[in-house]
């Protein structure tokens, strides 16, 4: 106490002396701030699904990010504590606890400066995204140096070299970029129109181990696009062309015989204005799997790869499909096919091409279909294919065409309803129509299904609500039909509470008829959450934004805790 003491008494001197010394300009230290995470699962036994808890059945996912900021210099560092073990099918190289990144930036007006870890897109990041997301286990920052430089408002030049994160170590393939962005707006004195245009060159080097490879050990990779906006209308483009380069066979091995360039195009185009928006996109992706490392790392179970936890992926290719927040549309989710998959000769695709359409429109209130409240209406559809063209399995050869669709892989016809019927009651509707190729993604049958959900909000005051839902999907094959229903309760701004259930009724086989039931609450305050939840994990693909990872079944209880200081 006395130690205490005598530490506390000079900072209390020090408080009395600046409260009479106003005058005196205090030093700036400079500020700290960061935040904490940190996600929790201890797995159960399920005699009822057959399940057993895994070794160290508790496991957790911990990350503190403490960052310094002084001036124009800032620094920080992120430790990560995968403890025993990261959660189920995590990338592997997450375990234990250390430093998973750190940097050191300098910053002005017109230049900035960074060293260490460091995150960043290129364009639409067909070509290069590095990028974090916690809940998908990815984390592919570059280590090494990065250099911005804006010589006006109109310019920015970024330049940059770094080996990819991979786990707590960094993959062998060197990384090189550069991305220009230019606006042109002052060159041809728009007032109401923006006009940009930009280009980017990603390489990724690494040695093959062979006397007189058949490619270059220097992947080069282009990327050219413009954007335009003139009053409510909108337009986009972007090409990449990545240089040929090895591909790999069903075992994901190289195959030095099946060598291919690859190559992207990616089109946006829109109209929005007040209660009425619409919003097209269109791709067409060739061999755009674009690896840090030409080889995926085995994981040592004779099945998964690295590119089962999405590490050492340079590009960043989520699915143009509408992310959905019901539970059963999206047991059947689509990613994105940008990489050549040789299955077997009955499965061989080089790419994929479709795209995905938004239509947004509000009833004025006092109008016919708008009521006294008015409402909104959101029709999305989407489809996508793979590459027409001549395909052989055996030697593996293709020869696409830019134009026209293959064998369909999945499409989404749906239109959500939202209307408000008093002060207090808020409802909405959707309809949901899917097309899922499994045969084609996963392995399995070919699924149509059909989902309709419906929802009703009461409000009892501006922070007191409670949601009720139910849901229910038709499906032709593979688990056939669904039910579901899902009761939130907001008590407040700080507590919140859910119960939901889904049921596959439908399957053919008695044994698999599960409740898949969830039950959970959250306490917010200030910065701070902490959420705990019951239940069963059904397995299949998690999304985040278009990115998925799969998740083995599992029951258990989870608890996550995050806050920001």
């Amino acid at each position: 106490m006395r130690k205490l003491l005598l530490l506390l008494l000079p900072l209390s001197v020090g408080n009395l002396w600046a409260q009479e010394n106003d005058s005196i300009q205090k030093k700036d230290y400079g500020k700290v701030f960061g935040g904490f995470e940190s996600n929790s699962q201890w797995y159960l036994n399920d005699k009822e699904r057959n399940l057993s808890h895994p070794k160290d059945p508790v496991r957790s996912n911990n990350y503190l990010l403490v960052n310094y900021q002084i001036g124009n210099f800032s620094a920080g560092i992120q430790a990560e504590a995968y403890e025993p073990n990261a959660l189920l099918n995590y990338n592997p190289g997450f375990k234990g606890t250390g430093i998973g990144t750190y940097y050191a930036s300098y910053k002005t007006s017109k230049f900035e400066a960074t060293a260490g870890y460091f995150y960043e897109q290129f364009g639409s990041g067909l070509l290069l995204r590095a990028w974090e997301d916690r809940a998908l286990g990815i984390n592919t920052a570059l280590r090494g140096g990065r250099i911005l430089y804006r010589p006006s408002d109109n310019v920015r030049l970024t330049a940059l070299y770094g080996r990819q994160r991979s786990g707590f170590d960094v993959s062998h393939g060197d990384v090189y970029g550069f991305d220009s962005d230019f606006n042109l707006n002052s060159l041809f004195k728009f007032e109401s129109s923006d006009l940009s245009v930009g280009a980017s060159y990603v390489g990724r080097y690494e040695k093959i181990d062979m006397p007189n490879p058949p490619v270059d050990e220097l992947t080069n990779a282009f990327s050219g696009r413009v954007n335009f906006i003139h009053n409510a209308f909108y337009v986009s483009g972007e090409f990449d062309y990545k240089q040929k380069d090895i591909l790999l066979n069903a075992l994901n091995t190289l195959n030095y015989d099946f060598i291919k360039p690859g190559n992207a195009l990616l089109l946006n185009f829109g109209y929005s204005k007040e209660g009425l928006g619409i919003d097209a996109t269109l791709r067409r992706m060739e061999n755009m799997g674009f690896l840090s490392e030409r080889t995926p790392t085995s994981v040592g179970d004779g099945i998964s790869t690295s590119l089962n936890f999405n590490d050492k992926i340079l590009s960043f290719t989520p699915a143009l499909t509408k992310q959905h927040h019901s539970n059963l549309a999206n047991i059947y989710v689509y990613q994105a096919q940008g990489r050549v998959s040789f299955v077997d000769p009955t499965i061989m695709m080089a790419g994929e091409t479709g795209g995905q359409l938004d239509v947004f429109y509000d009833f004025a209130k006092e109008t016919m279909f708008g009521g006294k409240y008015g409402t909104k209406v959101a029709v999305n559809v989407s489809s996508w294919y793979n590459l027409p063209g001549q395909y052989r399995f055996n030697p593996a050869q293709y020869d696409t065409k830019f134009f026209g669709v293959g064998t369909k892989y999945f499409s989404d016809y749906n239109i959500e309803i939202k209307k408000q019927l008093s002060e207090t009651w808020h409802t909405a509707f959707e309809y949901v129509n899917q097309y899922y190729n499994k045969e084609w993604l996963q392995g399995g049958e070919l699924v149509k299904t059909n989902i309709v959900t419906g929802e009703a909000t009461y409000n009892f005051t501006p922070s007191k609500s409670i949601r009720v839902e139910a849901e229910h999907m038709w499906a032709d094959a593979d688990f056939k039909n669904w039910a579901g229903g899902t009761v939130e309760l907001n008590l407040n701004d700080k507590y919140s509470f859910y119960v939901w259930d889904i049921m596959n009724y439908g399957n053919d086989d008695p044994n698999r008829r599960i409740h898949y039931y969830n039950v959970g609450g959250a306490y917010r305050i200030g910065a701070t959450r902490v959420a705990l939840n019951y239940g069963r994990q059904r397995g299949g693909l998690v999304c985040v934004g278009g990115v998925c990872r799969f998740v083995p079944e599992s029951t258990g209880v989870s608890m996550q805790i995050s806050t920001a200081f």
